[in-house]
């Protein structure tokens, strides 16, 4: 079974910046265990897998099953990694259709496209205050003896977003080095699976961007998560509310960079607007022996004993934009 597979830069305007997502192209449906294998081979943030389920094609088809996976487990959202399915579909499958629809973990999740821009309707996540003492643990790990002006918790996300005192500028939350042990051991209870580090935006800076955000997430085996969309529905819930603004412009300071629009609507849901920049493209080969040993003992189910191995066939393509037209230049090796 050879599986079509993309690497994606989201939240870009130009290549290898953003965040990079891998896209797999599913005919058939595959074992969970065999999409955390190649997740795990891929070794980015997260790899999307998109299912035809009813849809004729890729081409064609309007509604797709999405499904996101770190190197180490399935998350229940991402917004990256639909970002980046949804530039395969449109910019490389030439989906025909206005409006794409992801059956997810998290509910229909609703794309188009917007000149060079791709919208995503996403739930929005309100976080709820926290006292920072209750956390001083894991607030030490994250900012050290930053000062700290707000604490808030969203259980949907399971992060712990740090809003950072108003006296704190871009390049201190740039110069944070927390250390991933120390995270780790911060907190034992399972509750915080990732921790964001924002900051108030600067007015008299170009472009204007509202907030500033960073995001640490070793307990999914991401240190830090280059550029993350569904942080960012918990992000425009906070500064919504504390600008008044319901469109807001952000930018996640890791070391690659990624550039957010957000449109916070009144029915409970948020517009995350990004670009995508598809660098990579390739076929996956999947090399698969499998032995089962049946369990004669009827107080035991059966044991499964699989091997496989995956070798990547990629056609390198580095993406040159121009305008608004797409150019795709192939080496073959």
């Amino acid at each position: 079974m050879e599986i079509p597979i993309f690497t994606v830069d989201a939240f870009t305007k130009v290549p290898f910046k953003g965040n990079p997502a891998a896209v797999c192209l599913l005919e058939n449906e595959l074992q969970d265990d065999i999409k955390q294998s190649i997740a795990a081979e891929m070794n980015l943030s997260e790899t999307a897998f998109i299912t035809k389920h009813i849809s004729v094609d890729f081409s064609s088809g309007s509604r797709f099953g999405l499904r996101w996976f770190t190197p180490k487990s399935e998350i229940a959202l991402c917004g990256h990694a639909t970002l980046a399915s949804s530039a395969v579909l449109f910019y490389l499958k030439k989906n025909i259709n206005p409006v794409l629809v992801f059956e997810t973990m998290s509910g229909e999740l609703y794309v188009r496209q917007h000149e060079d821009s791709i919208i995503m309707d996403f739930p929005l996540n309100k976080p709820q205050p926290q006292d920072p003492h209750e956390n001083m643990d894991i607030l030490k790990a994250a900012v050290g003896d930053l000062p700290i002006e707000d604490v808030c918790y969203s259980p949907a996300m399971r992060i712990l977003m740090v809003r950072l005192a108003d006296t704190c500028d871009r390049s201190e939350l740039i110069t944070l080095s927390p250390i991933a042990e120390a995270l780790l051991k911060s907190d034992s209870t399972g509750k915080t699976k990732g921790v964001l580090v924002t900051i108030k935006g600067t007015s008299n800076a170009q472009p204007g961007y509202d907030f500033y955000s960073r995001l640490f997430a070793p307990w999914f085996g991401i240190f830090e998560d280059p550029v993350c969309g569904s942080a960012h529905t918990l992000l425009a819930a906070y500064w919504s509310e504390k600008l008044n603004k319901k469109k807001l412009l952000a930018y996640q300071c890791s070391s690659r960079g990624g550039e957010l629009e957000l449109e916070v609507r009144d029915d409970g849901r948020v517009n995350i607007i990004g670009r995508a920049q598809i660098i990579l493209q390739g076929t996956l080969k999947e090399c698969a022996s499998i032995s089962v040993l049946a369990a004669s003992d009827k107080q035991h189910s059966d044991r499964h004993e699989r091997s496989r191995c995956y070798s990547k066939n990629f056609t390198n393509s580095f993406l040159i934009t121009k305008s608004t037209h797409r150019h795709m230049h192939s080496v073959r090796d």
